[in-house]
C-alpha cells in the first residue's frame, strides 16, 4: 500500500508541475474617436499665472551645449506651486482625508465633456458666479448633462492670459492681493446642485479658481471636493470646443500625496 500511495502522489505532483498557467487576458485596447486634438493647457514659463501667495514657476538651466564627448546635451530643474498654471485640484485640497492627486482614478479624468458658456455674463461682471439657471438653460438647448460627464465652464477669461491684471483683477503679489481678486467662478449652490443631480466626474473652468475671485470661504471647492469631484482650473481654448460631443483627457503629474498638480488637458473634437 505504501508503494501504491507513493506512486499516486508522484503522479499527482508530476501533473501539477506540467500544468501550464492560464494565459493572461489580452490588454484592453483603447481607441480614441476620430477628431481634432485641441490643447486646453497654458504653457508653463516665466509668464505663468499663479495665486498671489503661491510660488511661481521656475526653470533652472543645468546643461545646454556640447559635451566633451562631442554630443549635445540639455537638462533643467523646475519648481513651482501645485496650484498654478493649468492644473487640477485634488479633493484633499479642501476635504480632509479625501483623494490626493495620485489616487484620482483615470476613469475620472477621461470622459465626455460639455461646455457651459457664460462669456456674456462674465464679460459684463468680472465677479459673475455661474448659477443653477445657467446649467438648466444649457440643458434646455443641449439636453440633460449625462451622468459621468466632465462639465467645463467657459467664461472667456482665458483670452486675458497671461495678463495678471486683467485675468486675476490684480498683478500685485502677496496676501494683501487676495482681496483684490476679481474673476468669475461657479456659485456654491450650483456646485451642490450639479454633484447631487447630475453625477458628474469632474468640473473645469478657464479662470484661476472654481470659486469666484472674491470668495473668502471657498464654498464651491468644499461642496465639490467633499463629494470627490475634482476641478480643472486655468483652462485654455474652451472657445474651440462644441457644447457637447467632446472627449476630454486630463492627465496630471502623479504627485504622491499631492493636493493638486500641473495637468495636460486635451480634447478630442469630432470632425
Amino acid at each position: 500500500m505504501r508503494r501504491v500511495s507513493g506512486l499516486f502522489v508522484s503522479l499527482i505532483l508530476a501533473a501539477a508541475c506540467s500544468r501550464q498557467p492560464p494565459p493572461a487576458p489580452p490588454a484592453p485596447v483603447v481607441t480614441l474617436p476620430a477628431g481634432e486634438l485641441v490643447d486646453l493647457s497654458h504653457t508653463y514659463d516665466s509668464s505663468t499665472i499663479f495665486w498671489p501667495t503661491a510660488e511661481g514657476f521656475r526653470l533652472e538651466k543645468v546643461a545646454d551645449g556640447d559635451t566633451p564627448a562631442g554630443y549635445y546635451y540639455a537638462a533643467n530643474n523646475f519648481s513651482g506651486a501645485e496650484h498654478g498654471g493649468t492644473h487640477i485640484d485634488a479633493p484633499v485640497h479642501f476635504a480632509r482625508g479625501h483623494m490626493t492627486v495620485d489616487r484620482i482614478p483615470l476613469e475620472t479624468l477621461i470622459a465626455p465633456a460639455v461646455v457651459v458658456d457664460v462669456t456674456e455674463a462674465s464679460s459684463a461682471n468680472a465677479d459673475y458666479q455661474v448659477a443653477i439657471k445657467d446649467i438648466t438653460d444649457f440643458e434646455l438647448v443641449h439636453g440633460t448633462i449625462p451622468e459621468g460627464s466632465i462639465v467645463l465652464f467657459r467664461t472667456g477669461f482665458a483670452n486675458r492670459w497671461p495678463n495678471a491684471e486683467t485675468y486675476l483683477g490684480t498683478s500685485t503679489r502677496g496676501e494683501a492681493a487676495v482681496a483684490r481678486l476679481h474673476f468669475p467662478g461657479l456659485h456654491p449652490d450650483a456646485a451642490r446642485w450639479i454633484v447631487s443631480n447630475r453625477g458628474v466626474k469632474a468640473v473645469g473652468i478657464d479662470t484661476a479658481s472654481i470659486d469666484f475671485g472674491q470668495s473668502t470661504l471657498y464654498e464651491t471647492h468644499r461642496a465639490l471636493y467633499g463629494r470627490d469631484v475634482p476641478a480643472l482650473e486655468n483652462l485654455a481654448s474652451l472657445d474651440r470646443l462644441p457644447a457637447t460631443g467632446t472627449l476630454l483627457i486630463a492627465l496630471p503629474m502623479k504627485i504622491g500625496g499631492g493636493s493638486g498638480a500641473p495637468v495636460r488637458v486635451v480634447a478630442v473634437v469630432p470632425k
